[in-house]
């Protein structure tokens, strides 16, 4: 490959050097934050021969190239040497940046989206746990008086009721203050006292000054307005107090401050808020209905693509509080059962038994909600059917609209949380559900386009990669061969993990495995390709032809090597159960990233087959993958 060539086009794709504030590379892509992404020509760049996928994210614009990032990286720099780590144009992104509407929103959907992620499995999990209680007091399984009942009833529902709590936490984290100050006066609004002075309709007051009483227990608003308030009243005192005693005074002026002030100003500004949001979510539920429906069940996974769903997160939680009910979550499942079923219609008439593959198994992780694979993989590939999934949900979503059903608690989008859903309305919105699957299989094997182009797909047993050419080439195949286990952990698919480019399947296909034992040995005799700096992920080419990516974790590259020792560089030939990376595993779970660590076979184009042949726990050395 000319990796020179390469970054040439990339730099002028993404608008020249002087629209790029930084550019930087991890073990795979080119991340670069650019001035204006509307200049890059992001078709023209996932054309070109190297690159894989362009992924926008956390403002940040990545060009996914795979092992020869580096390098592609190193070629870029020695066209404008401006753009290196040290260079000018990389400081001015420490420079303060005018304030616009877009960043500012940017910023916002960042700070939902990173406050409320941590926790949101357990959200759901919980969500889900209230609706099955709720179907099994339907069914007279349970009454609310036995002990079972009350015991799983406060599993489900203290999450929500101690929500500001787990909130400041993440939040906090996200906006650099003191998380355990935060979530001390989190715990201050939800106070036993506090909470029964409102109870009991009771006011007191504040040195004079009248607080009136109001709800905090499973409110989003109040402690998220505590945090911003926090961002600069924290930093005052910091400056103020001498180090020797800053770490104790500055919370302690903190507490006095800021809790007073939450139950005197920002709990009733929180409420005005709140009341507000929800009367506008209820006016327009009441009033337009059907157009509601409409639009998110058609673009809800357009705004899963774009990251602005988060937007809705503390609505649907206000709703909840306000009402005791959320009236948009049924209608979003319809616009994940629509992408479930083109994914089904693909299966149903396509004519590559790879692809059909794909579809088969993406359709069944559509519905249990991970759209994700199935959206980056299938429908967006080929538009139409993206399209056809969109009028789908759209028809789906109307139809739950209409039949007024609601969420007694906040989940994930799949069916599962159905038992949430169990009240007025039920029945049709179960209507509406149906319609969308079947709707979205219909519509697509009609206008889907499934046969438009030949699709070609590298065949991995158990689900096909989604690597979709338009052209057909000649592929020369590499002789069968089998790979042992890198690590000692626990066996996760590849799509289960949140990296959408290693779910997709678009850097290739192979296994992830949640490490229990911080150590990567070789998984066969290979020569080492790459040994990022960071020491977060090595290629591995074997004697056999397979080309490797062991990458460890999610996002390690942030820890900036931390933890990660490399035994082992580039150009070593190694054997198989050689050891190559030490890393320590509580490292990175202190910072809040994933470990699970995807191993994928990035030439997986020069195989038919790609198979895990190992399933729950296994050890280093363990026969792992084989590929035909």
């Amino acid at each position: 490959m000319d990796y020179t060539n390469l970054a040439t086009n990339i730099l002028e794709l993404v608008g020249g050097d002087t629209n790029i504030n930084s550019a930087w590379h991890c073990a795979t892509r080119l991340r670069f934050i650019l001035k204006d992404e509307t200049k890059a020509n992001t078709e023209k760049i996932e054309d070109l021969d190297g690159v894989i996928k362009v992924v926008k994210a956390g403002g940040q614009y990545q060009i996914v190239i795979g092992n020869n990032v580096g390098e592609v990286y190193d070629a870029l720099i020695s066209i404008d040497s401006r753009l290196g780590d040290d260079s000018e144009v990389t400081k001015t992104t420490t420079e303060k940046k005018k304030l616009t509407f877009k960043g500012a929103f940017d910023a916002f959907i960042a700070f939902i989206s990173g406050s409320f992620t941590p926790f949101l499995g357990a959200m759901a999990g919980a969500g889900i746990l209230k609706g099955l209680l709720s179907l099994f007091v339907a069914v007279h399984w349970m009454t609310p008086n036995t002990g079972a009942y009350q015991v799983w009833y406060a599993a489900a529902d203290g999450i929500f009721y101690f929500l500001p709590i787990i909130l400041a936490f993440t939040a906090a984290k996200q906006l650099k203050v003191n998380q355990y100050v935060t979530v001390s006066i989190a715990m201050a609004l939800v106070y036993p006292t506090m909470v029964a002075l409102t109870t009991k309709h009771a006011a007191i007051n504040f040195f004079g000054i009248p607080i009136v009483p109001t709800t905090y227990t499973s409110t989003v608003i109040p402690i998220l307005l505590v945090v911003f308030v926090q961002k600069y009243l924290e930093p005052i005192f910091n400056k103020f107090w001498h180090e020797s005693v800053r770490n104790i005074l500055t919370p302690l002026c903190v507490l006095m401050i800021l809790v007073p002030l939450t139950f005197i100003v920002v709990g009733p500004i929180s409420t005005v808020i709140s009341n507000a949001l929800a009367g506008l979510v209820l006016a327009l539920y009441q009033n337009a209905r059907i157009l509601s429906g409409l639009v998110l069940g058609a673009f809800w996974e357009v705004f899963v693509i774009f990251g602005v769903h988060w937007a809705f997160v503390p609505v649907m939680m206000n709703n909840l509080t306000k009402w005791g009910y959320e009236p948009l979550m049924p209608i979003l499942l319809p616009a994940v059962l629509s992408q479930a079923g083109a994914a089904f219609g693909v299966f149903l008439k396509t004519k590559d038994k790879k692809m059909k593959g794909l579809a088969g198994s993406n359709t069944i992780t559509a519905i249990f909600g991970i759209t994700e694979p199935t959206v980056y993989g299938i429908t967006l590939k080929m538009k139409k059917t993206f399209y056809c999934a969109m009028a789908a949900g759209g028809i789906g979503g109307a139809i739950v609209a209409i039949s007024g059903a609601h969420a007694n608690s906040v989940s994930l989008a799949t069916i599962l949380s159905l038992p949430t859903f169990i009240g007025k309305g039920f029945g049709l919105s179960i209507i509406g559900d149906i319609v969308a699957f079947a709707l979205g299989t219909i519509f697509t094997i009609l206008w889907g386009g499934v046969n438009d182009n030949k699709v070609e797909v590298a065949d991995t047993g158990d689900t096909a990669s989604n690597n979709i050419n338009n052209d057909k080439k000649e592929i020369n195949y590499n002789q069968a061969t089998k790979l042992a286990s890198p690590l000692t952990g626990t066996i996760v698919p590849l799509a289960d993990i949140k990296d959408e480019v290693f779910s997709s399947g678009a850097m290739g296909q192979g296994v992830a495995i949640e490490p229990s034992v911080g150590e990567v040995v070789a998984p066969a005799d290979a020569t080492v390709q790459m040994v990022f700096p960071t020491g977060h992920a090595v290629g591995l080419t074997t004697d056999d032809g397979a080309e490797i990516l062991i990458h460890i974790g999610m996002d390690t590259v942030q820890l900036d090597g931390k933890g990660f020792e490399t035994l082992v560089k580039k150009g070593d030939h190694v054997t198989a159960g050689q050891l190559l990376v030490k890393f320590d595993i509580d490292t990175i779970k202190d910072a809040k990233l994933e470990v699970t660590t995807p191993i994928i076979i990035t030439n997986t184009k020069n195989y038919h087959k790609v198979k895990t042949v190992a399933t729950g726990k296994i050890n280093q050395k363990d026969e792992l993958l084989e590929l035909k």
